[in-house]
């Protein structure tokens, strides 16, 4: 069985939130350590992010699984090596493979360099994933926290995000002034934020509303 990576972070993190923000801190205690996996090869990162777009888990994982049994590990090399028709077989549309096919060719030819992003800011990795087709802000954003684990990452175009925002605040409508406070309060470590605002979003706290779903009382 292949080891499994979550994404890690420590009682520092923690006390800085719980310090920073009460309410936030009041979800922590709640829920506890929140254990959720990253996946730490870059490139099979953004090639499963770019297959999941649009489609269920369950599919997602089935293309994956064939992919896998049809190269072995997942990487540049094999997948520049697969045509066109090869890859739609596996159940990707056509637009998925070219956006697969684009980013594996530019790899091997190093007109991607991967490992660069390491050394780069979270800016500037977003912007450099961004540039590549068929990602954009959030999916870079994503793979910034769970694949290069990058600490202080808090997504305005994730839905769940907000979600959680809403419900834990109590506020009907997160702007991106507001977003940037939050960002702020919980800088350096706003991933790990983020982790809690997905639990919460998910139901993981019993009696939490969505302000922006409860409906008005209309006055006689």
């Amino acid at each position: 069985m292949d080891k499994k990576y979550f994404f890690e972070y420590d009682q520092e993190a923690i006390d800085h939130l719980k310090l920073k923000d009460k309410k936030l801190g009041e979800v922590i205690d709640q829920i506890g350590l929140i254990k959720r996996e990253t996946y730490p090869d870059l490139f099979e990162a953004i090639i499963k992010s770019i297959v999941g777009q649009q489609i269920s888990t369950k599919a997602q994982v089935t293309i994956l699984r064939r992919l896998r049994d049809k190269i072995g590990t997942i990487e540049p090399k094999a997948i520049d090596a697969l045509s066109t028709e090869e890859l739609q077989s596996l159940g990707m549309s056509f637009r998925k493979v070219g956006y697969i096919k684009d980013f594996a060719e530019k790899v091997v030819n190093k007109e991607f360099d991967i490992d660069a992003l390491h050394s780069m800011n979270d800016e500037e990795v977003s912007t450099t994933l961004s540039a590549l087709n068929g990602i954009g802000p959030w999916t870079a954003e994503m793979m910034m926290i769970f694949s290069m684990q990058r600490p202080n990452i808090l997504s305005y175009g994730d839905l769940a995000i907000h979600r959680g925002l809403r419900m834990i605040y109590r506020h009907r409508k997160i702007d991106k002034e507001k977003f940037q406070r939050f960002w702020k309060r919980y800088t350096p470590y706003a991933s790990v934020a983020s982790l809690y605002l997905w639990a919460v979003a998910g139901g993981h706290i019993e009696g939490i509303t969505d302000p922006q779903t409860r409906k008005e009382v209309k006055k006689s």
